[in-house]
Order: C-alpha cells, then sequence, then structure tokens
C-alpha cells in the first residue's frame, strides 16, 4: 500500500540553526547529524532552507569567509512548505514546480520535519535508483 500523506513519509523533527548561525556552525551541525540540510528558523518562523550545496556554492566558491557570513545570507529563503496531512502528490507537485529536492513540514507553524525527494522516491518505489541511493550511507571522507 503506497504512503499517500506527508506524515507517512517524511523525515519527523528538525535540525535547525538560528538565522544568525555562520556557514561553519550549520556545515558542522550536518556533519554531526550526517545530512545534507538544515532549516533555519527565528524562533518558531521557519526563514529558509540552507544546504550543503548552498554553502558551496553560494559562499565558499565565491570566496567568502564561512566563519563571518550567516545563514540566513546563503539558504533559500522563504521555501515552500507542507503540511504532516497533505497528500503525498502534493508535495511532488510543489518539489516539481519549485524545483527543490527538499520541504519543511510545518503544523501549526512549527517545523516538524522533513520531506525529501528520497523519502518519496522510497515510499512509492522501494526498487528505484534513487530510493537506493537514498537509503545508502554518505561517503565517509
Amino acid at each position: 500500500m503506497k504512503a499517500e500523506l506527508v506524515k507517512d513519509v517524511m523525515t519527523p523533527g528538525v535540525v535547525a540553526v538560528r538565522p544568525d548561525a555562520s556557514l561553519v556552525e550549520a556545515a558542522l551541525l550536518m556533519r554531526t547529524q550526517n545530512i545534507g540540510d538544515v532549516v533555519v528558523a527565528d524562533g518558531q518562523d521557519v526563514i529558509g532552507v540552507l544546504t550543503d550545496r548552498d554553502i558551496t556554492i553560494r559562499a565558499v566558491a565565491d570566496g567568502t569567509d564561512p566563519m563571518t557570513v550567516s545563514a540566513r545570507t546563503v539558504c533559500t529563503q522563504d521555501p515552500v512548505t507542507v503540511a504532516p496531512d497533505d497528500r503525498v502528490a502534493t508535495a511532488v507537485a510543489l518539489m516539481r514546480e519549485h524545483a527543490v529536492r527538499r520541504l519543511p513540514v510545518v503544523e501549526n507553524g512549527l517545523p516538524v520535519g522533513i520531506v525529501t525527494l528520497g523519502d518519496v522516491a522510497e515510499a512509492e518505489d522501494p526498487a528505484s535508483a534513487l530510493a537506493d541511493i537514498s537509503r545508502a550511507e554518505p561517503d565517509a571522507g
């Protein structure tokens, strides 16, 4: 049986940083949590989503000092969000429409999880290549 609701496929819990956190703080958090993105939140409000790619492309590649640049400066601001009770098809449509791979899941204004393209692939077709890649442990480096 296919998962129909976002809450059935999302990764619960949110790893978040303050908008004024440095990119180094965010990157260290990503490394310790073994994730590629963090939610940028100011109290209860989701300000943006910061990915490892954002840090690389929008900051490091430009030669900026990641100790002095804030998460707010580099993150994708005002991200598209979904609710836990939204349909998975809605999340997929939003990912396509906005060309994003992850959506914060927000309930009553609070971030409660994240749903990624990999989460959806794993739920829809566990035997797919994308599902296999999503389940794989990242390179230890």
